[in-house]
């Protein structure tokens, strides 16, 4: 057992942690203790050095800290989730530990590719500070050949973000694009050099048919150019060159042993191996990686690099398998976006090892437990950056950033959520940086038309309603009716609307089964109306009036029998949008006159209210005004005497005909 404060002294390491995400997280948040497997540290690891088992200790805690449900977690465990990860020493050509994976970010170049993508400086600066924060290993800053504005801002991210070293040694690798050629590469130099870590990415088109129609030019040509290139760029004073065979997934494997082999006896410390095309399937990027390492002279002497396409959906897959395969070095862009139909997506990788990189990375080198030295808490906010900045909107579907990633509308999966969260999660979203807190009952659970009783009740046990079993069930089956009609789920606004819309129903007398009005300028306001009555009956009349509520409430007096005045109606939106539920209430009074005085208990002088809810404002008004008339109703049943008088007399029998007025159509239906 460690205690933050040795951590943070053995590191030096540091992280702010608000008040509120605090509070955020503990309210979800589940027992982690000093005696989990996330403290235990591998006995057969005894030979290890002290910071290789530190490395080791802390990865294991925050994979366990992924994964938990959180619902309880200490002071302690919430900074050990802040603390940005140790890494190896940075040498271009080597990594110490062989289990460690390094992020090479590409959404500022790769990324920006994207149609409509485009990128100011200064956003490209926030962007590339954010990716820091992130602690990704290699930012690739751009293509500076370009243009004078891309060159600008990769020179500006290499002398600003490139110098920002963090209170535990680490600073990103700041690299530009070149082509093999002199000028791409003067310049490239040119704009990264300023960095603490400085790199030149070269490539050159190895597939034959890009050899033939695009580059025209022979094997030996593309060979003879590639070494050309890696030799200049180490002559200007580059000791960290990365050349990558465009479309190597299409190349020979045969010419890639060749062309790789001899760009290494150049000088180059890193080899990216492209899925250009996303062409491959796992199995073979996979089985190219391996075969590469086995048959490339002078592999032992650098690292190999994935960079994968998204053409068939299956860029992550392919990364995963090429660091599976030895590949210790994977190319990304935040949300995966890029040319065509994007890259690699860095949130998929990064928290695809964290989840699974202890036991399902055996075989390659190392003992297959794979890391990134990645916090995962800040890719939510950079994620939302880089969405906000390049105007490229993830689908709501989209893997760990997606809006909907973390939220659940089926009523089976609520009622698991509810109980456990690890039944349909296999991360917290805490843990990628989206403070869920108590919102949507700390579970995600968004209440749709697939949502059950349990969630509903749970959600207004929270917000502070305890109902009775059938005045649940009232609200519940209101909640479907309304959910059937409303895309994006209830709000709990929405939900509270509903129990006010119900809470006159206790003794609910009548009520509307049926409501169609037609309205215009050029036509008379008409609704008819079908009500059913205490005794189980359906009436339905049809009435006009100034407008189409009005036009209801004088059909609603016809079928009821009570003649009131309308003291007050107000109508308001509870949330926003052409969707939103509309909240009627209104305030009637009996008058006198007509039917009223046939029952002297009905006084005239007491007002009665009801509510209303609907996505429609007239069924809202008609819900409301039925509502505050049942309240009459009640109020005058409670006091009538105990013998053995007709209460439904003149009110809750017939369709009445209130005195002045001529409806259209008088009915009843069993």
């Amino acid at each position: 057992h460690f205690s933050s404060n040795t951590l943070h002294n053995r590191f030096n390491m540091k992280f702010v942690l608000t008040s509120a995400m605090a509070c955020a997280m503990i309210a979800s948040s589940a027992a982690f203790t000093p005696s989990s497997p996330a403290f235990r540290v591998a006995t057969n690891n005894a030979a290890s050095t002290t910071i290789d088992t530190t490395i080791d200790t802390t990865t294991t805690t925050t994979r366990s800290l992924i994964k938990t449900s959180l619902s309880a977690q200490t002071a302690e465990e919430i900074e050990i989730l802040y603390i940005r990860r140790p890494r190896p020493e940075y040498i271009p050509n080597h990594i110490p530990d062989p289990d460690y994976v390094r992020i090479f970010d590409t959404t500022l170049r790769d990324g920006e590719q994207s149609p409509g993508a485009t990128l100011t400086s200064n956003e490209k600066l926030e962007i590339a500070r954010m990716l820091a924060k992130l602690g990704v290993d290699i930012i690739e800053a751009g293509f500076p050949i370009a243009s004078p504005d891309d060159f600008a801002a990769v020179k500006q991210i290499a002398d600003i973000v490139g110098n920002e070293v963090f209170d535990d040694g680490y600073v990103p690798v700041i690299t530009g694009l070149s082509r093999a050629n002199e000028n791409d590469i003067l310049r490239a130099w040119d704009a990264v050099k300023g960095a603490k870590l400085p790199r030149v990415h070269t490539f050159i088109a190895t597939s034959k048919i890009h050899m033939e129609t695009k580059l025209k030019k022979t094997p030996d040509e593309v060979v003879e150019i590639a070494v050309r290139a890696v030799k200049y760029a180490k002559s200007l004073g580059c000791d960290d060159i990365e050349f990558s065979p465009e479309d190597a997934g299409r190349s020979d494997p045969v010419f890639l042993y060749r062309i790789l082999s001899e760009v290494i006896k150049a000088g180059a410390t890193t080899l990216n191996i492209p899925d250009t095309t996303g062409w491959n399937m796992p199995w073979e990027f996979g089985s190219l990686i391996e075969m590469l390492m086995a048959n490339v002279e002078g592999a032992d002497n650098v690292i190999f690099s994935t960079h994968c396409q998204n053409d068939l959906g299956l860029a992550t897959a392919n990364s995963l398998a090429g660091a599976l395969n030895g590949a210790r070095q994977l190319e990304c862009t935040i949300n995966g976006i890029g040319e065509r139909a994007g890259n690699a997506s860095l949130e998929e990788i990064v928290m695809a090892l964290a989840l699974k990189g202890d036991d399902q990375f055996k075989g390659g080198p190392g003992t297959g437990r794979l890391f990134t030295g990645v916090n995962p808490v800040h890719i939510s906010p950079t994620s939302k950056m880089v969405t906000e900045y390049t105007g490229m909107l993830c689908q709501p579907h989209k893997a760990i950033v997606g809006a909907n990633a973390f939220k659940h509308e089926s009523g089976i999966h609520q009622d698991g959520m509810i109980k456990n969260k690890k039944t349909y999660e296999i991360m917290t979203p805490e843990s990628i940086g989206l403070m869920r807190g108590d919102s949507e009952s700390g579970a995600g659970i968004v209440l749709g038309k697939h949502s059950g009783r349990n969630a509903v009740g749970t959600r207004l046990k929270e917000l502070g309603y305890v109902l009775e079993p059938d005045k649940l069930n009232a609200v519940f089956a209101r909640f479907k009716e309304i959910a059937e009609k409303k895309k994006g789920g209830l709000e709990d606004e929405d939900l509270e609307a509903l129990v006010t819309d119900q809470a006159g129903l206790t003794n609910e007398l009548w009520r509307v089964t049926g409501l169609q009005v037609s309205t215009g300028m050029s036509g008379i306001p008409t609704a008819t109306v079908k009500m059913a009555g205490p005794d189980g009956v359906e009436r339905y009349v049809a009435a006009t009036g100034t407008g189409p509520v009005d036009a209801v409430y004088k059909a609603i007096d016809q079928i009821v029998g009570v003649h009131v005045k309308l003291d007050d109606y107000s109508m308001t939106s509870v949330t926003e949008g052409i969707e939103a539920l509309a909240c009627t209430r209104v305030v009637v009074s009996p008058v006198a006159g007509g039917v009223n005085d046939n029952n002297p208990l009905i006084s005239k002088e007491r007002k009665f209210s009801g509510s209303g809810s609907d996505t429609d404002i007239v069924i809202a008004s008609a819900r409301a005004y039925t509502s505050a008339i049942n309240k009459l109703l009640t109020w005058t049943m409670r006091r009538q005497s105990d013998s053995d008088q007709d209460s439904n007399s003149g009110r809750a029998g017939d369709a009445i005909l209130v005195e002045g007025s001529a409806p259209t159509v008088v009915g009843s239906s069993a």
